[in-house]
């Protein structure tokens, strides 16, 4: 919202943005410095270090800070994430935060318990709720099925309404500074509802080059990510959210830009060109797919 350009940023608040260097995490933390705020980044490799994994490290990151951006990895629909969102939220409140948004993800059992224990907390929140994002095409292990010409994954007629991450940091920056937010649940699409097959030949139009899509079966899927070496709880993780909530439950447009922003949400074919002018399709594969794809 540009009005808040304008205003004079409290010099007492810090913002600590968990996953502050995932996929919305460094968009938020890129316009609060560019607005001027105070910004703490809670990751890994953050100073001091934060893990969901080890809640001793929760303390010392939660120090002298106002308002919180929650991004739990891998996502909130991994077991025991319920756990560990209301032990933060327990700490929370015991080291006087005043501010939380949580970014939750649609259709997801395990996130609307985690958005209730963010909303009943007694501090100030805003929930932020998104499906799948535009840029698990270009910043996630789908990444390298693009850049090898065969995107094959395990659904074909589903369509999803994918969001843009700068749209989800938009939101999720109004929130952070804005009060009039506080108590608000956004649930962010994009403005159109497209099947995979079908945003795999935006990419390909977008790109100039042939990428095709291939639809294979759960049992492919989740053989080919056992084969990577990935993590057997990770490799549920990405099962889960491929196969139940990629059932047609989230095939719905919402409103939530339009009302947190007062504009329309970014399209996906906007999307592809803004990544191929940014050259991230142009680069050789990674091969380290080791993020979920739906909140990091």
């Amino acid at each position: 919202m540009n009005e808040h350009t304008h205003t004079n940023p409290p010099q007492d608040e810090t913002i600590l943005v968990l996953g502050g260097t995932g996929k919305t995490g460094r968009r938020i933390v890129s316009r609060l410095h560019a607005l001027g705020r105070n910004v703490r980044i809670g990751s890994r490799s953050g100073t001091p270090p934060f893990l969901w994994e080890d809640a001793t490290t929760w303390a010392p990151v939660l120090q002298d800070i106002t308002s919180v951006y929650i991004s739990y990895t891998p996502d909130l629909a991994a077991p025991g994430a319920p756990e560990k969102i209301r032990k933060l939220v327990d700490l929370s409140k015991t080291m006087g935060i005043r501010k939380l948004v949580l970014l939750s993800g649609r259709g997801e059992e395990e996130a609307q318990r985690c958005e209730q224990i963010v909303r009943t907390s007694g501090i100030a929140s805003t929930i932020v709720r998104c499906g799948w994002f535009n840029q698990n095409f270009s910043e996630n292990f789908i990444r390298d099925m693009v850049l090898d010409g065969v995107v094959a994954l395990p659904v074909t007629t589903v369509a999803e309404p994918f969001v843009d991450t700068d749209d989800i940091a938009d939101v999720a920056v109004a929130a952070l500074i804005d009060d009039r937010h506080v108590g608000q649940l956004y649930e962010l699409t994009g403005p159109e509802l497209i099947t995979f097959p079908q945003a795999v030949a935006e990419i390909a139009k977008a790109t100039g080059r042939p990428i095709h899509y291939q639809p294979i079966t759960r049992e492919q899927f989740v053989n080919g990510l056992l084969g990577q070496q990935l993590p057997a709880e990770l490799v549920s993780l990405l099962d889960y959210l491929f196969t139940t909530v990629l059932d047609g439950r989230n095939s719905y447009l919402c409103d939530g830009v339009e009302r947190a922003l007062g504009r329309k949400p970014e399209s996906f074919a906007s999307y592809c060109r803004k990544v191929v002018q940014a050259g991230h399709w142009n680069h050789v594969p990674s091969n380290t797919p080791s993020q979920a794809p739906a909140v990091s």
